[in-house]
């Protein structure tokens, strides 16, 4: 009996739904009306398959579930080869999850060229679920780098004013660190004979080769995440991007080289990631530090969001590298809140541009009295993106401080204060916009979020609170996976192993002395 293919399933439904697309015929406006029909309905059965995965996946096993393998590049030993751990599993969630609720945010916003817009939608769903499913690194590759292209049309074809050379911007950045990795690729396959990313993990990469796979890797996650100081095609990406651009920008590529790292970096070079870990402990505390001032003096919101994420980003980085159960969780659940929290609030300043066609702070102020159901909805988010108890953003934030204070106290305290900055920079927003003084009689009319708009934010605000409350629906499915890969590092490191978020090791019973064994000088 051959089992169902889930993760292929997942990976290749969207091209279903763009074949179906390109053979819708008719006027121009039913043409775009069907193709958005297409692709809303094509989304919503890839993420069906996504909480099907979700329902049977085992959260006790640390190894890969759904496993599919079969030859791909035979000659070279190279398999198609697809799979999800405990890690991997809820970012595939995220992509599913996200992708159906960009959709309909698009769905009155793009205006030109819709077909094509949502063949690259589908497009880049595919690209993403693959990416996070992949054990195979070539086969990683071609979904890493797959993601370019329809974000690149995205934000080149229905940008804003600026949106040729931003494109241009993000393709070339994220390009040049992803040509460091595929010479890295090359090296490891010389080296250890295979591009089996599970087999990769227990071959023991000679520590000279170690430093340099490893800064060839982390060229093209830093950029991905992005990490200081390779961040600032972000903010223009994020400005000219249309909203459903932005969300999924945010929501999932970002996460990309967080994965990167614990995928690659950290169990395929322990040693080295180790040795390096002081100095993005320092990337990551500049991130957090600089970016939160730059956000605190933006007067466009897009910007400010965009901003943020890139000091969010930091707590990740900074808990990943300390090599600790906590702090990897940290990274993990702190990249899942970011995803549905920065998303969510992206669509809220859609929800702003569709009315008054601007991102200008200055333009809005007052506006609790004619959209008080947006005001909340907004609250919540700006409370979660502050890191409030209660709410998603505070587990990750927490558990990546902690494990920081295990590791340095300095870099600690020093991150610490980007949750102090996060609050003045998210409150000086929100206050602004809504309770600021009502001198733009159009912000002043504006009518409150419709029914479309609430089927996109509660779910997002939902899950920030759920989340928030009972982090272990998540923490419970990734342990043993964290676990393990702790165990791998401190292994290849040459260190005793780490302690598990599952309990403390006990004490060694002390053991009796025989007076034997006692001599007096």
């Amino acid at each position: 009996m051959v089992e169902f293919p889930l993760l292929s399933v997942m990976t290749f439904w969207p091209f279903i739904g763009i074949a179906l697309i390109l053979f819708i015929r008719g006027e121009p406006e039913v043409v775009a009306q069907n193709s958005k029909h297409v692709a809303l309905y094509t989304s919503l059965f890839t993420m069906a398959f996504g909480l099907f995965m979700m329902a049977n996946f085992d959260g006790s096993s640390a190894e890969f579930q759904f496993v599919e393998q079969s030859g791909w590049l035979k000659p070279l030993g190279i398999n198609y080869h697809m799979g999800v751990d405990g890690i991997s599993m809820f970012f595939v969630l995220l992509s599913v999850f996200l992708t159906p609720i960009c959709i309909l945010s698009a769905w009155d916003a793009i205006k030109t060229r819709v077909r094509e817009f949502m063949i690259a939608f589908l497009l880049l769903e595919s690209f993403m679920v693959g990416t996070f499913c992949a054990l195979d690194s070539v086969l990683f590759y071609v979904f890493f780098e797959g993601v370019l292209i329809p974000m690149f049309l995205i934000i080149g074809v229905w940008g804003g004013p600026r949106r040729v050379y931003s494109a241009y911007k993000f393709f070339l950045y994220t390009l040049l660190g992803s040509v460091l990795m595929l010479l890295a690729l090359l090296a490891l396959y010389v080296q250890t004979g295979t591009t089996d990313i599970p087999l990769l993990m227990e071959r023991v990469v000679p520590a000279g080769m170690q430093y340099w796979l490893f800064l060839a890797f982390f060229a093209s996650f830093a950029v991905k995440m992005p990490m200081w100081p390779v961040h600032t095609w972000l903010p223009d990406a994020h400005v000219e991007a249309p909203t459903a651009g932005s969300v999924i920008l945010a929501g999932v590529l970002l996460k990309m080289g967080g994965y990167g790292f614990l995928r690659f970096s950290l169990p395929m070079f322990p040693e080295a990631s180790l040795h390096f870990a002081p100095v993005i402990y320092w990337l990551s505390v500049i991130a957090i530090i600089y970016t939160s001032l730059i956000a605190l003096v933006q007067t466009d919101m897009k910007k400010l969001i965009a901003y943020s994420s890139v000091a969010h980003m930091g707590f990740v980085t900074l808990g990943i590298f300390t090599a600790t159960a906590e702090g990897i969780q940290g990274g993990i659940f702190q990249m899942l809140s970011h995803g549905l929290i920065s998303g969510a609030l992206f669509l809220c300043v859609g929800v702003l541009y569709d009315r008054l066609h601007t991102r200008e702070i200055a333009r809005y102020g007052g506006i609790v009295k004619n959209m008080p159901k947006y005001a909340t909805i907004l609250m919540i988010l700006t409370l979660g993106s502050v890191g409030l108890p209660g709410t998603s953003g505070f587990v990750g934030e927490f558990l990546s401080l902690l494990s920081a204070f295990q590791v340095d106290v300095i870099v600690a305290a020093f991150a610490t204060t980007g949750v102090i900055l996060g609050a003045a920079y998210m409150l000086r927003l929100y206050r602004a916009i809504i309770f600021g003084p009502a001198e733009n009689e159009d912000a002043a009319a504006m009518p409150d979020i419709s029914m479309r708009e609430y089927a996109l934010l509660v779910p997002l605000v939902a899950l920030v609170l759920w989340l928030g409350v009972f982090p272990s629906a998540v923490m419970d499915k990734t342990a043993a996976s964290v676990d393990k890969l702790v165990a791998q590092v401190e292994a290849g490191a040459g260190h005793p192993p780490a302690v598990s978020l599952k309990g403390r090791p006990e004490k060694p019973s002390p053991q009796p002395v025989s007076l034997d064994d006692v001599h007096f000088d």
